[in-house]
């Protein structure tokens, strides 16, 4: 029977947002009791989204920008908590969002795999017979053991994802980081992601490229502007949004530059 991995029971996340910047003092009295501007400055990013994943899926996570994609993985990931619902999470899991996340930039790359492994609970033995592995998968050579804040956006790529699938997940989220990766590399990974389906890992994937979406996933969720609105066989989902975009004349939802779904900047957390 299918053992359930990530659930997601009524699940909302709403952001407090902050670009309405208040110019003058009367601005900021009529802002505290004008009910529409006060509105404005919330916004929900999931609303009221349920789902299961069960060990050993592959799942893509899909939508176009602002759907809500990120902020489920950080909420999986427990970057932030959800303001309603329940989640729950079984199994080690490890995660790949954010270019530099989990990194300390003053910290040398090598560095940074013990401070990484500490973070998911293991210990530095458990590490440095990893350490070979993981530094010969990212392949950045010398610049091992130079501070991260000298790193190109590649090289934390290939070290972030190399720390991902070395240390023993039994759930990994990728959210389209593997974009800023050569050709090479990327088909590098995509072959280690398959050797984690075989090992029965359960993974979640994030992309925009809908031919990476039907070669990796059986399943998909769609997702739009937080609102669940498919969820089921990978072709059916994929069809249903192709047919939606045309059908409005739009452009389909293939690439997408790699922006932040709330930037923080602009958002409270």
């Amino acid at each position: 029977m299918s053992r359930p991995v990530i659930t997601f029971e009524n699940v909302s996340k709403e952001f407090k947002l902050s670009n309405l910047r208040v110019r003058s003092l009367q601005e900021m009295f009529v802002s505290m009791f004008n009910k529409e501007m006060r509105g404005k400055r919330r916004f929900w990013a999931l609303d009221n989204v349920s789902f299961t994943i069960n060990a050993g899926e592959t799942v893509a996570l899909v939508g176009t920008n602002g759907s809500g994609k990120s902020t489920a993985l950080k909420l999986i990931s427990r970057i932030i908590d959800p303001t309603l619902g329940t989640i729950t999470i079984s199994g080690r899991l490890s995660a790949l969002l954010e270019l530099g996340a989990g990194f300390h930039p003053d910290l040398s790359g090598r560095e940074n795999i013990f401070l990484n492994g500490s973070i998911l609970g293991l210990s530095r033995r458990e590490m440095s017979q990893k350490l070979d592995a993981i530094i010969d998968f990212a392949d950045i050579g010398e610049f091992i053991d130079v501070p991260i804040r000298n790193y190109s956006s590649g090289m934390q790529m290939r070290l972030g994802f190399s720390v991902a699938v070395h240390v023993d997940p039994q759930i990994i989220l990728v959210d389209e980081v593997l974009a800023v990766g050569d050709h090479k590399f990327q088909q590098k990974c995509l072959k280690r992601i398959r050797k984690l389906q075989n090992e029965g890992v359960t993974i979640l994937f994030v992309s925009h490229d809908f031919d990476d979406v039907r070669e990796l996933c059986n399943r998909a969720i769609w997702l739009d502007h937080g609102v669940l609105q498919g969820d089921g066989d990978v072709n059916e989902v994929l069809g249903r949004i192709e047919n939606t975009y045309e059908s409005n004349g739009q452009a389909k939802p293939l690439l997408s530059s790699n922006k932040t779904e709330v930037e923080l900047s602009k958002v409270e957390l």
